[in-house]
Protein backbone atom coordinates (compact mmCIF):
# COMPACT_ATOMS: atom_id res chain seq x y z
CA UNK A 1 0.00 0.00 0.00
CA UNK A 2 1.31 3.43 -0.95
CA UNK A 3 1.32 6.21 1.57
CA UNK A 4 0.15 9.65 0.41
CA UNK A 5 0.27 13.18 1.69
CA UNK A 6 -2.97 15.09 1.10
CA UNK A 7 -4.08 18.57 2.08
CA UNK A 8 -7.67 18.68 3.35
CA UNK A 9 -9.67 21.55 4.84
CA UNK A 10 -10.00 21.49 8.62
CA UNK A 11 -13.75 20.81 8.42
CA UNK A 12 -13.08 17.67 6.34
CA UNK A 13 -10.53 16.49 8.89
CA UNK A 14 -13.09 17.02 11.66
CA UNK A 15 -15.64 15.05 9.66
CA UNK A 16 -13.14 12.21 9.10
CA UNK A 17 -12.24 12.17 12.80
CA UNK A 18 -15.92 12.04 13.78
CA UNK A 19 -16.62 9.13 11.36
CA UNK A 20 -13.51 7.32 12.61
CA UNK A 21 -14.60 7.72 16.24
CA UNK A 22 -18.14 6.50 15.42
CA UNK A 23 -16.82 3.43 13.63
CA UNK A 24 -13.88 2.71 15.91
CA UNK A 25 -11.45 3.04 13.02
CA UNK A 26 -8.46 5.15 12.19
CA UNK A 27 -8.76 8.27 10.08
CA UNK A 28 -6.76 6.51 7.33
CA UNK A 29 -9.13 3.53 7.37
CA UNK A 30 -12.18 5.77 6.98
CA UNK A 31 -10.44 7.63 4.17
CA UNK A 32 -9.72 4.31 2.39
CA UNK A 33 -13.39 3.34 2.77
CA UNK A 34 -14.50 6.70 1.36
CA UNK A 35 -12.17 6.40 -1.62
CA UNK A 36 -13.36 2.83 -2.26
CA UNK A 37 -17.01 3.89 -2.11
CA UNK A 38 -16.41 6.82 -4.41
CA UNK A 39 -14.44 4.68 -6.84
CA UNK A 40 -17.24 2.08 -6.95
CA UNK A 41 -19.85 4.79 -7.50
CA UNK A 42 -17.93 6.45 -10.32
CA UNK A 43 -17.21 3.13 -12.06
CA UNK A 44 -20.85 2.14 -11.81
CA UNK A 45 -22.04 5.45 -13.24
CA UNK A 46 -19.55 5.64 -16.09
CA UNK A 47 -18.51 2.06 -16.74
CA UNK A 48 -20.10 -1.21 -17.59
CA UNK A 49 -19.74 -2.85 -14.17
CA UNK A 50 -23.52 -3.02 -13.97
CA UNK A 51 -23.47 -5.22 -17.05
CA UNK A 52 -20.94 -7.58 -15.49
CA UNK A 53 -23.01 -7.74 -12.33
CA UNK A 54 -26.18 -8.55 -14.27
CA UNK A 55 -24.63 -11.15 -16.58
CA UNK A 56 -26.09 -14.56 -15.81
CA UNK A 57 -28.56 -13.21 -13.27
CA UNK A 58 -31.30 -15.54 -14.54
CA UNK A 59 -29.12 -18.64 -14.82
CA UNK A 60 -30.71 -20.38 -11.83
CA UNK A 61 -34.33 -19.49 -12.60
CA UNK A 62 -36.61 -22.48 -12.76
CA UNK A 63 -39.92 -20.71 -13.35
CA UNK A 64 -39.25 -20.07 -17.04
CA UNK A 65 -38.06 -23.51 -18.13
CA UNK A 66 -35.50 -23.54 -20.90
CA UNK A 67 -34.27 -19.95 -21.14
CA UNK A 68 -33.62 -20.07 -24.88
CA UNK A 69 -37.15 -21.36 -25.55
CA UNK A 70 -38.57 -18.73 -23.21
CA UNK A 71 -36.70 -16.00 -25.08
CA UNK A 72 -37.86 -17.30 -28.48
CA UNK A 73 -41.44 -17.36 -27.25
CA UNK A 74 -41.17 -13.81 -25.88
CA UNK A 75 -39.82 -12.56 -29.20
CA UNK A 76 -42.52 -14.47 -31.08
CA UNK A 77 -45.15 -12.66 -29.03
CA UNK A 78 -43.94 -9.39 -30.55
CA UNK A 79 -44.84 -10.60 -34.07
CA UNK A 80 -47.66 -8.67 -35.71
CA UNK A 81 -49.99 -9.75 -38.54
CA UNK A 82 -48.23 -7.45 -41.02
CA UNK A 83 -44.79 -8.94 -40.31
CA UNK A 84 -43.35 -11.05 -43.13
CA UNK A 85 -42.73 -13.99 -40.81
CA UNK A 86 -46.18 -13.93 -39.16
CA UNK A 87 -47.33 -17.24 -40.64
CA UNK A 88 -44.12 -19.08 -39.72
CA UNK A 89 -44.20 -17.74 -36.17
CA UNK A 90 -47.91 -18.50 -35.82
CA UNK A 91 -47.28 -22.12 -36.87
CA UNK A 92 -44.58 -22.50 -34.26
CA UNK A 93 -46.50 -20.73 -31.47
CA UNK A 94 -50.20 -21.05 -32.40
CA UNK A 95 -51.40 -20.24 -28.89
CA UNK A 96 -49.98 -16.72 -29.15
CA UNK A 97 -52.37 -15.73 -31.93
CA UNK A 98 -56.17 -15.67 -32.12
CA UNK A 99 -58.87 -15.15 -34.74
CA UNK A 100 -58.42 -11.39 -34.55
CA UNK A 101 -54.74 -11.73 -35.53
CA UNK A 102 -55.63 -13.93 -38.49
CA UNK A 103 -58.37 -11.49 -39.56
CA UNK A 104 -55.80 -8.67 -39.40
CA UNK A 105 -53.39 -10.79 -41.44
CA UNK A 106 -56.05 -11.36 -44.12
CA UNK A 107 -56.89 -7.67 -44.18
CA UNK A 108 -53.21 -6.78 -44.53
CA UNK A 109 -52.70 -9.26 -47.37
CA UNK A 110 -55.84 -8.02 -49.13
CA UNK A 111 -54.63 -4.44 -48.87
CA UNK A 112 -51.19 -5.45 -50.15
CA UNK A 113 -52.63 -7.30 -53.13
CA UNK A 114 -54.94 -4.35 -53.89
CA UNK A 115 -51.94 -2.01 -53.97
CA UNK A 116 -50.09 -4.36 -56.33
CA UNK A 117 -53.12 -4.48 -58.64
CA UNK A 118 -53.39 -0.67 -58.65
CA UNK A 119 -49.71 -0.37 -59.53
CA UNK A 120 -50.06 -2.85 -62.38
CA UNK A 121 -53.05 -0.97 -63.77
CA UNK A 122 -51.29 2.37 -63.54
CA UNK A 123 -48.13 1.00 -65.16
CA UNK A 124 -45.80 1.57 -62.20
Amino acid sequence: MTRILADLPDEDIKWLDARAAEQGKSRASVLRDVVHTYKTQVQTESGKDWLDQAFGIWKDRTDIGDSVEWQRRERASWTRPWDDDFEDVAKEFPDLFDEHDWAERKRYLDMSSDQVAVRKRSGR
